[in-house]
């Protein structure tokens, strides 16, 4: 089932949905990360950085590794919770609400996918490895491309959205309301 309108006889924009949350994701999961990945190169490449942690390193980077495949499969099933909830208040704004609520649901599991990154960089500052840098941020950006909004998820998703609004669950800040 592919729904063409809302509740209103408007019909639903999907391109209009995606957008917002899109942009925020690729702010703050590419563009950011990589800027400051522009900055560590400028870095590296005019100052040196001794390896303040000698031995340690290597199994810090594992530990940083684990950490953040953790947190990119936490973000995965995160954002199929979050997903999962009413985001409707009425059928009135039915779009609106789905718009809000996608990108309500999106924004911190993009910030947490923006944290891997951060690994990188503090591995690079405690040890002057920029390649290992390189890494986390690639990690960042495969994982945001695995959780990012696609077109047929939202539809998806609007389609849950629609049948709970039709069984009268609605969104009610952090409650479930059903009339």
């Amino acid at each position: 089932m592919t729904l063409m309108n809302d509740f209103n006889g408007a019909p639903i924009e999907l391109h209009r949905i995606v957008a917002k949350p899109l942009y925020f994701g690729l702010i703050s999961n590419v563009i950011i990360p990589m800027g400051l990945l522009m900055a560590c190169f400028y870095h590296d490449k005019y100052y040196d950085i001794e390896n303040k942690l000698g031995d340690f390193a290597n199994p810090l980077f594992y530990v940083f590794l684990v950490m953040a495949a953790t947190e990119g499969a936490f973000a995965f099933w995160w954002r199929g919770k979050l997903l999962e909830q009413p985001m409707v208040r009425s059928k009135e704004t039915f779009q609106k609400d789905i718009m809000d609520g996608l990108i309500r649901a999106s924004r911190p599991v993009f910030i947490i996918i923006a944290s891997i990154s951060m690994y990188g960089y503090l591995f690079y500052f405690l040890t002057g490895s920029f390649r290992e840098a390189v890494f986390m941020v690639l990690f960042s950006f495969i994982v945001f491309q695995i959780v990012r909004p696609r077109l047929g998820g939202v539809n998806k998703f609007i389609e849950r959205q629609y049948k709970m609004t039709q069984e009268g669950k609605f969104y009610v800040g952090d409650n479930l309301q059903s009339s």
